[in-house]
């Protein structure tokens, strides 16, 4: 049996792919249908935030309740919903060296692939199967599975632990934000810096990431630092 050396926890929006805002117009064509809110969400942080907190504040914003009378339940089919039609055809792309990066670690013995994302479990799978990469990821970490981002990282360790019998420390967070980074400090894990979202590399660089690239088509720099953890 192949023991596992490496985790690699990958973030979605901004360190994969772009959807051109299929996930914010999605969470504002709900409000629209389900509440009558006219509201296109640019004044509501997104950026390394999860689904459910994001929706939270749009709810907040708006004086909506949160869900407690059974509207959360068709509010979140009806964001899926939105979202399918966003992406089918696909909206974005996948960024550039990730195709060239999953097929790379894929091919490295006892290096596993999996997901670190906000995302609440279908949209997650809504973005990554239009681009064809759903099935790279034996498993995840989503944004309805914890309160904060923070939290998440620390499920997505365990669950590391207990599908791949790796050590926080042989996990590695790959993201686009400062939320990345401390997520993967929070959970004990490295943490692995691009400035492929809304994060300047200088921005990045503050917040003192074990590795720091520019995009991830610098594939031999990752996977040379990679080797060097054991």
């Amino acid at each position: 049996m192949r023991t596992t050396r490496l985790v690699w926890l990958f973030d979605v929006d901004g360190t994969l792919l772009l959807t051109e805002g299929a996930g914010r117009m999605a969470i504002a064509a709900a409000l629209r249908e389900c509440f009558g809110v006219d509201d296109d969400l640019r004044g509501i942080a997104m950026a390394g935030r999860t689904d459910p907190l994001i929706v939270a504040d749009a709810l907040v914003a708006h004086g909506l309740p949160p869900g407690g009378d059974g509207s959360r339940e068709a509010l979140w089919r009806s964001i899926l919903a939105h979202a399918r039609t966003l992406m089918d055809p696909p909206r974005g792309a996948l960024l550039p060296g990730v195709a060239e990066l999953l097929a790379r670690i894929e091919a490295r013995p006892g290096e596993v692939l999996a997901l670190l994302t906000g995302n609440v479990r279908e949209m997650a799978r809504i973005k990554l199967a239009a681009f064809g990469i759903e099935a790279r990821f034996a498993f995840g970490a989503f944004g309805d599975e914890a309160p904060d981002r923070n939290a998440l990282a620390r499920v997505a360790v365990r669950r590391a632990a207990e599908r791949c019998g790796v050590a926080p420390s042989a996990c590695v967070v790959v993201g686009d934000t400062e939320h990345d980074i401390a997520c993967a400090r929070a959970a004990g894990a490295r943490a692995v810096a691009v400035a492929t979202g809304g994060r300047s590399r200088a921005e990045l660089a503050a917040h003192e990431p074990d590795l720091l690239l520019d995009d991830l088509r610098d594939a031999d720099a990752l996977l040379g630092w990679a080797a060097s953890l054991h």
